[in-house]
């Protein structure tokens, strides 16, 4: 299976050659598309380099700036797609997801439409060093968005996922609104009322060891508030679920 994995990068200098080193010596057969909106510490240019170095295997696109989380992702799905990707991942480029876990998701894939990396299921942790507020937040934010939308998922805020091709063509992805970090609750919540089977399988939730965190006041609140718009905005894919994902699939 040919795995595309993408991760968005904003000020990631330190992280991206050693996140990129140790995705290819995965025994995958794997590239890695990187989105960088224009970070002012050079990632981009370091990007460049890396696709030099690995021909075929790394490729980067440059965006003019911070444009969300949302743009970053749909525009990347896009070229990893027309690539012929057969699977596509979503990980974060600060180390928090380890790139050895995705052998196992990619087993788990075999069997799913999509994996999610769960830090909530047996075998899943985050990091010890957390206080204990954060880690009351984080599962309350789980808890609060899959009760409110009634999903089965765990973990629905995680960021490291992996998708079947035909799983992504599946979807409406057009239809997503949130720029923040709530656009990963989306997008679970939509891939759940079209009744694509999604697998859990264990990760360990790291903090991340250089830079600095993207995660603001103003992303938490965004997400708390647009939960109830997603449950409303998807009401049609909830009433109608496999039969509206067989239009889009065009069957």
């Amino acid at each position: 299976m040919r795995i595309t994995v993408v991760t968005p990068t904003y000020n990631e200098a330190e992280n991206l050659p050693k996140l990129v080193s140790a995705l290819l010596t995965l025994p995958l057969d794997l590239n890695v598309l990187i989105v960088d909106d224009n970070s002012p510490d050079g990632t981009g240019r370091i990007a460049d380099r890396l696709a030099d170095s690995h021909p075929g295997r790394v490729r980067v696109l440059h965006r003019a700036g911070k444009l969300g989380l949302r743009s970053a992702y749909l525009e990347a799905f896009t070229l990893a797609l027309a690539d012929g990707a057969e699977a596509v991942a979503q990980m974060d480029a600060d180390f928090s997801h380890d790139p050895a876990a995705l052998t196992d998701m990619a087993a788990a894939l075999e069997k799913a439409d999509a994996v999610i990396g769960s830090r909530y299921v047996p075998g899943g942790a985050v990091d010890e060093r957390w206080p204990l507020w954060r880690k009351w937040l984080s599962a309350f934010g789980n808890f609060y968005a899959r009760t409110i939308l009634g999903l089965p998922l765990r973990d629905v805020t995680t960021g490291y996922r992996l998708w079947r091709r035909e799983t992504l063509l599946g979807m409406p992805l057009e239809r997503i609104r949130a720029n923040g970090y709530v656009f990963l609750v989306e997008m679970a919540y939509m891939a759940h009322c079209l009744g694509f089977d999604i697998a859990q399988s264990p990760i360990y939730f790291a903090d991340r060891r250089w830079g600095k965190s993207k995660m603001s006041l103003k992303i938490q609140l965004e997400a708390a508030f647009r939960i109830w718009e997603v449950k409303w905005a998807y009401r049609d894919l909830k009433a109608n679920g496999v039969e509206a994902r067989r239009v889009f699939q065009g069957e």
